[in-house]
């Protein structure tokens, strides 16, 4: 045999008696399709793909002697492959009939040449992007093919979901509770749309986040190609750092400045892919990326400027009150040692729930719409505010009538909506440190301790009394939301959603150690589900910070509807999840609102199934609640389930 011919290899195609006469069928052999044809007694293999549009010969059907193409109506021989009259036929392979089955003959495979997609997933896997949230499709196949390579290394894992939207809000919420990017996939045209609301999740409360979507091919962009559309226009200010991926590019590169946009700007970046160069050999001597010598250390300590005003106004303060946002999450070890030397009072904003212990004897809660009083009370008593990693939303109503001190790594977030008597641009942790030093002897703060815990008494008398509510429409939040507080585990990652479900978390749920991840600035509803389905990938890390910590999520009726399909995926994956489900046939908030502001109420009345059953048919828990003495034992049967659970509780829309 020369070294030019390769060697042929048999594969069983099928049965000897299964495939009767006059049928033609796809058959897959390897990573090879066939078109397999039983005709006049004789067997056939051909190219499964017609030379014209790509049409799959083997679901065509033989007519006149001859196979006709599906899509188009070209004929072909079913045994040679020829085309009567034309030069354009398809390959023919060896077929023998044998004792066993019918046997297709195929050239061995060559190996595997390294692809663009290769280089550029693999550098992305180098910049320690663990987890891909998306759907395979027909224009991001070659690109899918570079993550399964990767995933079969070990390298990261990939979740197929039911909707595009599910990855992008998982992939976000991922950003924000590792401060690392994960990557979401899509298709070209309505799949990249489809990761619009999610990416902007991710893009207005600062979370890294990678976006990877397919594109019609290089050579019909602009043509108006089936799911063309202009991705770089659609996704718009969305991605603070997008580029197409061109033959011609740089790929490794392009890769790496994706990842290090994501990290640094703490954004979404979005990389377009064409079909034809995803499975485009990779050119000679371009090898993977990654971090090293890439990025720096954002350890900015502040300018001493500002540090000397703000010491000088702490020092002459009394009466200071610390607020948090989720902008210090990462920081919050050092911020309570430094209210604990200060005797002062933290407060958190509504993204920032949970950041200090209610159990902390400075620990007052959420500041704002879904707060508790003892928050407010603390800030409208105090006589300097002390702000870290707060936006100042309208939401949550951080005065504007005290003297501030906002300390932000962002120096465009510093007095964004109003005049700061003291704007601090520095990274949180070294600002902190900063301050703390600098305090030391300077101050004459009183203790507020002792105030805090009266506050602390009088507001949870205030919420056993309205867990005695009873409309007879449902069971009141209270109730739901003290039964969660007893029995959530201290060290659970919660993912909460949009409506009055989430106004009632804010105000009774007391958190201790839990993260708390929520659609900020965006307020999108069905964000909890997917959500989790994000922070359960974390806690499958050997990062200590997250691994084997429990997952809890909570929505209304009207956000789980939004991405309920995705329990499926939940179900796959086998995700240790606990959904709690508010269940009030209603848009609550929408109802609310309208009642506020004098319209009639209309059109937010919701028509549903029992989800509880819902869940059950995909092989999960699921539990129904409709009086409040069941609710300890069905949350701690859910939260001892492996597996994904819900606990469906029939909530009354008005008692929140």
């Amino acid at each position: 045999m020369s070294k030019d011919t390769k060697k042929i290899v048999w594969h069983k195609a099928l049965e000897k008696d299964e495939f009767p006469e006059g049928r033609v069928k796809s058959i897959t052999l390897g990573h090879v399709t066939v078109a397999l044809t039983h005709f006049e007694g004789k067997y056939g293999a051909l190219n499964n793909k017609c030379p014209h549009q790509g049409g799959p010969l083997g679901e065509g059907s033989i007519e006149n002697g001859l196979l006709r193409c599906p899509w188009h109506g070209w004929d072909f021989c079913p045994h040679s492959g020829n085309t009567p009259g034309y030069d354009d036929g398809v390959d023919a392979y060896a077929v023998e009939v044998r004792d066993d089955g019918i046997y297709v003959g195929l050239e061995e495979e060559a190996p595997h040449v390294t692809t663009v997609s290769d280089v550029m997933t693999e550098t992305m896997t180098n910049w320690g992007v663990k987890h891909v949230f998306g759907i395979v499709g027909h224009s991001n196949l070659g690109l899918a093919d570079g993550l399964r390579m990767q995933a079969e290394k070990g390298n990261l894992k990939f979740y197929g979901v039911r909707h595009e939207l599910a990855a992008a809000f998982a992939v976000s919420a991922y950003g924000k509770l590792t401060g690392r990017p994960a990557a979401c996939l899509s298709i070209a045209g309505p799949g990249a749309t489809n990761l619009l609301t999610g990416l902007w999740d991710a893009n207005v409360d600062r979370s890294p986040a990678i976006a990877l979507t397919g594109q019609v091919d290089t050579q019909v962009v602009g043509a108006g190609a089936f799911q063309e559309v202009d991705l770089q226009g659609a996704f718009g200010t969305v991605a603070q750092w997008a580029q197409p991926v061109l033959h011609s590019s740089k790929h490794a590169e392009l890769m790496n400045l994706a990842c290090k946009s994501s990290i640094l700007n703490r954004g979404v970046s979005h990389l377009i892919f064409p079909d034809n160069v995803q499975h485009m050999p990779a050119p000679e001597g371009e090898t993977a990326g990654g971090p090293e010598g890439r990025i720096t250390s954002v350890a900015i300590r502040p300018p001493k400027e500002s540090v000397d005003k703000a010491v000088a106004l702490l020092s002459k303060s009394e009466r200071p009150t610390i607020i948090v946002g989720h902008g210090a999450r990462f920081n919050m070890p050092a911020i309570i040692q430094l209210a604990e030397s200060l005797n002062c009072p933290v407060l958190t904003t509504f993204k920032g729930k949970g950041l200090i212990p209610d159990s902390h004897p400075l620990g007052c809660g959420v500041l704002g719409r879904s707060g508790t009083p003892i928050a407010s009370y603390f800030m409208n008593e105090s006589d300097c505010l002390l702000v870290f990693g707060s936006s100042f939303s309208n939401h949550t109503g951080i005065t504007d009538h005290k003297p501030t001190i906002q300390v932000d790594f962002d120096a465009m977030t510093l007095g964004k909506f109003h005049k700061i008597d003291v704007p601090v641009w520095g990274e949180i942790g070294e600002t902190v440190e900063v301050l703390q030093n600098e305090l030391k002897g300077k101050t004459k703060t009183k203790d507020r301790r002792e105030e805090i815990s009266a506050r602390w008494t009088i507001w949870r008398k205030e919420k056993k009394s309205r867990e005695d509510d009873d409309s007879g429409k449902g069971i009141n939040s209270a109730s739901i939301f003290s039964a969660l507080s007893r029995h959530v585990s201290k060290e659970a990652i919660m993912a909460v959603d949009v409506g009055n479900n989430t106004y009632s978390f804010g105000r009774y749920f007391e958190c201790e150690n839990q993260a708390v991840l929520m659609s900020g600035y965006l307020g999108s509803i069905g964000f909890s589900l997917p959500a989790a389905m994000g922070a359960w990938a974390a806690t499958q890390e050997e990062d200590a910070r997250f691994k084997g910590r429990p997952v809890v999520s909570i929505s209304g009726d009207g956000g789980f509807g939004q991405c309920m399909a995705d329990v499926s995926t939940a179900v796959k994956y086998k995700m240790n999840i606990t959904h709690i489900l508010l269940n009030n046939h209603e848009l609550g908030k929408i109802s609310k609102e309208q009642r506020a502001a004098k319209w009639d109420v209309w059109q937010t009345s919701l028509v549903n199934p029992n989800f509880s059953e819902y869940v059950t048919s995909y092989g999960a828990l699921g539990i129904r609640v409709e009086k409040k003495e069941d609710l300890d034992d069905a949350i701690t049967k859910a939260l001892n389930h492996e597996g994904f659970s819900l606990v469906e509780i029939m909530s009354d829309a008005l008692l929140m």
